[in-house]
């Protein structure tokens, strides 16, 4: 039994089938001969989590819906026996995969993961299990997010408060939705992308939530009191430059990265909140106390120095790298 970590997480049951997680294509994820083996796994509708063929994946059907709506390739929802999917917290549709070996040995791949309950979305509650791969974006000490509900009083407030129109970026899945909800609340017209309203269409139809918004076009007028909810890989573009100066729009950048200053002038926004989709510091050292592995493995962002806290915590605790092919190679 194994975890590797090649094209996605790869988890080597003792019967030899092969748990392939967030591959860019699971059938091509390891050795061509074992591939009839292979199930295929997606936490998640985020772009570098899910599969570029059509393929069939242990999935929620939310997630493949999104992922179908966002991408040309359609993927299908299925299941497996030894598989449950357990609520991340991270984005709607978001699951954690706990893997039951015949042996008995339970793998726990958390994917990306928030244990904070916020707008519609559960928290995620760890279960035991003998063998942690938990992803670690904000696995360093400085990263500690306030209280989601002081946080998200305070987005609110700042919106309340500024009179002229705002630029709000956030992923066009997660914070896109979350920033929607809190624009309305602070009783701004709200409009947003077709590419997010997309992403609206299909959380709506599963989950028991309705986003006030308008399209947004050329023909807008943007005025005090509106609020243009836009993707964070639109922030950059030119057109926003123009559309700031020819509107006097304030921009804000929401993301657990803004606990550090230098994410605003990076983005050069003119305000940032910490609004993250993540654990920080602190809720990941949580999340590995409450499943009480024999073995962590960490990835993503910060995994060097988690493993290296965790170790002196006591666990047996190992960063991933990419195309390391046996454990003994760590």
């Amino acid at each position: 039994m194994t975890v590797q970590y090649r094209d996605g997480i790869e988890i080597h049951l003792s019967d030899g089938t092969r748990v392939v997680c967030d591959a860019d294509d699971p059938s091509d994820a390891g050795d061509a001969d074992d591939s009839a083996d292979d199930v295929a796994v997606v936490s998640h509708a985020h772009g570098d989590h899910w599969p570029e063929p059509e393929v069939t994946a242990v999935c929620s059907d939310l997630t493949a819906d999104l992922a179908t709506a966002r991408k040309e390739t359609p993927l299908h929802a299925t299941a497996d026996d030894r598989i449950a999917l357990l609520p991340a917290g991270h984005v709607a549709g978001s699951r954690a995969t706990l893997v039951t070996d015949p042996d008995g040995t339970r793998y726990l791949y958390t994917g990306d993961v928030s244990t904070r309950s916020r707008f519609y979305l559960d928290g995620f509650d760890p279960p035991e299990a003998e063998v942690l791969i938990v992803e670690t974006t904000y696995g360093e000490p400085e990263y500690v997010f306030p209280d989601h509900a002081t946080l998200a009083g305070e987005i609110r407030d700042w919106l309340t408060d500024t009179d002229d129109p705002v630029l709000l970026f956030g992923y066009a899945l997660g914070r896109a939705q979350k920033l929607q909800l809190l624009a309305s609340e602070a009783d701004r017209t709200v409009y947003t992308t077709d590419a997010v309203r997309r992403v609206n269409e299909q959380i709506e139809a599963h989950r028991d939530v309705r986003f006030d918004v308008s399209a947004y076009t050329e023909e807008t007028d943007l005025g005090a009191g509106d609020a243009l909810v836009l993707p964070m890989t639109t922030a950059r573009i030119d057109w926003i430059d123009r559309l700031v100066e020819s509107t006097g729009a304030v921009t804000a950048g929401f993301s657990g990265w803004a606990v550090d200053d230098s994410f605003k002038f990076r983005g050069d926004y003119d305000v940032t909140f910490p609004l993250s989709d993540h654990c920080d510091f602190r809720e990941l050292c949580d999340l590995v106390d409450a499943v009480d592995p024999e073995q962590v493995y960490t990835q993503h962002g910060s995994a060097d120095a988690f493993a290296d806290h965790l170790v002196t915590e006591g666990y047996d605790a190992t960063a991933l790298r990419a195309n390391q092919t046996a454990l003994g190679d760590f």
